[in-house]
C-alpha cells in the first residue's frame, strides 16, 4: 500500500482550520500530537480581543460561540467562533475546537484538533486525536488512546506496521468521516475522507477514502 495515504495532505482541507501552521511542518497525523498544547499557547497569545474572549489563564473562547455554565474548560484551549460547547462538556486541556464545532452533553476533549464543523455531540470521548472538516461521532462513540498492555501504539497500514514512538494516539478522521452510534476507534485508528463506519464497530489501523466499514472483514467502497 502507497504509505502517502497518511500523509495529512490526503485527509484534510488546511483551510478549515486554525491548526494549518502547525499542521504544515509535518506529514503524519501522529508527529502533532506533542505540539498541541504548545501551538495553542502561540496561537492564543495572538488571536485579536474584538473576537476572542480570554475568561481564564490560557483559554481563549470567540465571543461569538456559546458554551454552557455548565461546561468544565482548562487550558491551554481555543473554542472558534460559532462553536457550541454543550451541557457538562469537558474539555481537559491542549483542545482546539474548531468553528462552528459542536462538543455535546459529557463529551470529554484532551489533547486534539477538532476542524471546523466538526460534531462530537453525545457522549463522545475524543484524546489525542485529530477530527477532520465536518466529520461527526455518533452518540457513544469514542476514541481509544492507550492500549491495554500499555507498549508504543503503532498504526496498522496493510501489512505494514507503522511505529509511531507514543504511548497514547487515538484516532484520526478525515474530512467528512460519518462515525456511528457506540463504535470504538481503537488506538492509532486512521479513517481516510468520505467514509463512512457502521453502528457498534470496533475498529482499528487504516480505513482507506471513500469507503463504508461494515466490519473487519467487509470494507466496501462507495458507488
Amino acid at each position: 500500500m502507497d504509505r502517502s495515504a497518511l500523509n495529512m495532505k490526503q485527509l484534510f482541507d488546511y483551510e478549515q482550520t486554525l491548526a494549518a501552521p502547525l499542521l504544515e511542518q509535518y506529514e503524519y497525523p501522529w508527529e502533532v500530537l506533542p505540539h498541541i498544547g504548545e501551538f495553542i499557547l502561540q496561537l492564543g497569545a495572538s488571536l485579536p480581543e474584538e473576537d476572542y474572549d480570554h475568561p481564564a489563564e490560557n483559554v481563549w473562547i470567540a465571543k461569538s460561540a456559546s458554551v454552557a455554565p455548565t461546561a468544565s474548560i482548562t487550558g491551554p484551549a481555543i473554542i472558534g467562533k460559532g462553536a457550541q460547547i454543550r451541557h457538562c462538556a469537558f474539555i481537559r486541556g491542549n483542545a482546539l475546537v474548531g468553528e462552528g464545532a459542536v462538543v455535546g452533553n459529557s463529551t470529554e476533549l484532551k489533547n486534539v484538533i477538532l476542524f471546523n464543523k466538526v460534531q462530537v455531540p453525545h457522549y463522545n470521548y475524543v484524546g489525542d486525536s485529530i477530527l477532520g472538516y465536518a466529520s461527526h461521532m455518533g452518540a457513544g462513540s469514542i476514541t481509544s488512546n492507550v492500549k491495554s498492555d500499555k507498549t508504543l501504539v503503532t498504526i496498522r497500514f496493510g501489512e505494514e506496521r507503522i511505529e509511531t514512538g507514543r504511548k497514547k494516539v487515538g484516532a484520526v478522521l478525515g474530512d467528512y468521516v460519518e462515525v456511528g452510534c457506540g463504535t470504538v476507534l481503537n488506538p492509532g485508528t486512521i479513517v481516510g475522507r468520505n467514509t463512512n463506519i457502521y453502528p457498534l464497530s470496533m475498529v482499528r489501523g487504516y480505513v482507506p477514502a471513500g469507503s463504508i466499514y461494515k466490519n473487519a472483514g467487509e470494507v466496501a467502497g462507495k458507488r
